[in-house]
């Protein structure tokens, strides 16, 4: 039986007001999980205040304990994960797997975080003062986690903020609570104390997250979601300066070379494209192919997508499961339809299933236009729209024109070449020659409307702590 009640000082809180799930492959409804008010806001704004000051006082290697420890019971559970994730995502269960191993990597690195927070002692170069620098937990920390990626995403904040020392209160997407809400009792039993971690799922999302920016005791905010969401979150962040860590919305470029290996690039193009369905700030979302590589390129690449098995993420013979609601699969549709409006030819999929779910098929769009309205929104769906281009500094100038600047991709068989491009690309990250780049150990975030801060690597704890400088003399 999967946990459905708020999460709040270590103990499960009904509420009269509840919500559906509906798994997205059947449109059935799965659990009916209670929705937060002000009053359990406050309730866990109290109780992860009260935990946080012991935990802020427990020794970065007893806090690197505990997170190994969830690691490891996690590691131990991946399969009960992964089903929750394809319940309520739809996703398919080898990519649910995957994502519930990822998930538990951010505790295994931030374990190893936990006690790497080294500070500075060093000479003031004239006043003869020493320079002392520290990094303190900054305080209650916010975590606004997404739909499509309901562990990891969890994790990817819950860890450093755990690790820093702060409490925390996770507002997860009213699609997808349940795995969130599945990861509590793994946490008590890792050793988390009562009250440090709260999980408020909620249909009314935008006044308790309002109230909650607007307490004094919470010193951070975490957010991963759109650009518009994020924007609103910054303007309610600001009224108390708040720390801002964002991860919004992408449009991601592959810019496929004429001298690249084409089987790493249509690998890599796949993996960039098809991970989660599309649906990822990641995805690829405009792919530019060289023209003299581009008929072979997209002949290949339709292939591959038309092989791909579309189905019920719990049959083990299925590639790809559904998207996760209707308005999400109309959106996709739309794109569709009105890139083959200006003039782009369908190569593979581009229609709708008939039956129950929220299916569509991987599509492969040639001669998409660039007023094309997925060439500038993010797809957020299986669709591959494929552009041409014969210039290197024309193909670089078009990848940069958007307001995102979250990932991009290279694919070249000229390294030196390459990490010219790669340079001259304004992303906070790029995939050279892989279709890969999110990684515990590495920080994930972007430039522009992308977002602000990282997540993951050493930066990733440092959005969660406060840098104080003494001066002294002895």
């Amino acid at each position: 039986m999967e946990h459905t009640d708020l999460y709040i000082n270590g103990t499960w809180h009904k509420t009269a007001e509840r919500f559906d799930v509906i798994n997205p492959a059947t449109e059935q409804v799965i659990a009916s999980v209670a929705s937060a008010d002000i009053a359990d806001a406050d309730a866990a704004l109290d109780a992860a205040e009260a935990a946080m000051k012991d935990w802020a006082a427990q020794t970065p290697r007893h806090r690197s304990e505990v997170l190994r420890r969830a690691w490891e019971l996690m590691t131990a559970r991946l399969d009960h994960f992964a089903h929750l994730i394809t319940l309520e995502n739809g996703k398919a269960g080898a990519d649910a797997r995957g994502e519930a191993a990822y998930a538990a990597e951010f505790f295994r690195w931030f374990a190893e975080e936990a006690v790497r927070a080294d500070g500075l002692i060093t000479h003031a170069p004239a006043s003869g003062a020493r320079i002392m620098v520290q990094h303190k937990p900054a305080g209650l920390a916010v975590l606004i986690t997404p739909w499509n990626y309901p562990a990891a995403m969890g994790t990817r904040k819950i860890a450093p903020a755990l690790a820093a020392g702060c409490g925390v209160i996770i507002k997860p997407a009213s699609e997808t609570p349940l795995t969130m809400l599945a990861l509590m009792p793994l946490l008590e039993e890792a050793g988390v104390p009562p009250g440090l971690v709260n999980v408020l799922p909620s249909r009314k999302t935008g006044a308790l997250v309002d109230h909650m920016l607007h307490d004094p005791r919470v010193r951070v905010v975490s957010f991963t979601g759109s650009t518009g969401v994020g924007r609103k979150l910054l303007k309610s962040a600001a009224d108390q300066v708040l720390k801002p860590a964002m991860e919004l919305g992408g449009n991601a470029p592959v810019i496929v070379f004429e001298d690249a290996d084409m089987e790493t690039a249509i690998e890599g193009t796949m993996l960039a494209k098809m991970r989660n369905l599309g649906e990822a700030c990641t995805a690829a979302n405009r792919i530019y192919v060289h023209d003299s590589i581009a008929a072979a390129f997209t002949k290949r690449l339709s292939a591959r997508m038309s092989a791909l098995k579309v189905g019920d993420g719990t049959d083990p013979s299925v590639d790809v499961g559904p998207l996760v609601n209707a308005d999400t699969r109309d959106k996709v549709a739309a794109f569709v339809a009105d890139a083959v409006a200006k003039g782009a030819r369908i190569e593979c999929g581009g229609t709708v299933p008939d039956g129950p779910g929220y299916f569509y098929p991987p599509t492969v769009l040639s001669n998409v236009s660039e007023d094309a309205d997925c060439v500038h929104d993010e797809i957020f769906g299986p669709v591959a729209a494929i552009q041409t281009f014969t210039d290197q500094a024309e193909v670089i100038a078009r990848a940069n024109a958007t307001e995102y600047g979250l990932v991009a991709y290279v694919f070249s068989g000229d390294f030196k070449r390459a990490l010219q491009v790669c340079e001259r690309l304004d992303y906070g990250m790029v995939g050279l020659n892989r279709g890969l780049v999110s990684d515990p150990a590495a920080p994930f975030g972007g430039t522009k409307q992308s977002g602000l801060g990282r997540e993951g690597g050493h930066e990733g704890m440092l959005e969660f702590m406060e840098t104080q400088y003494i001066a002294a003399s002895w």
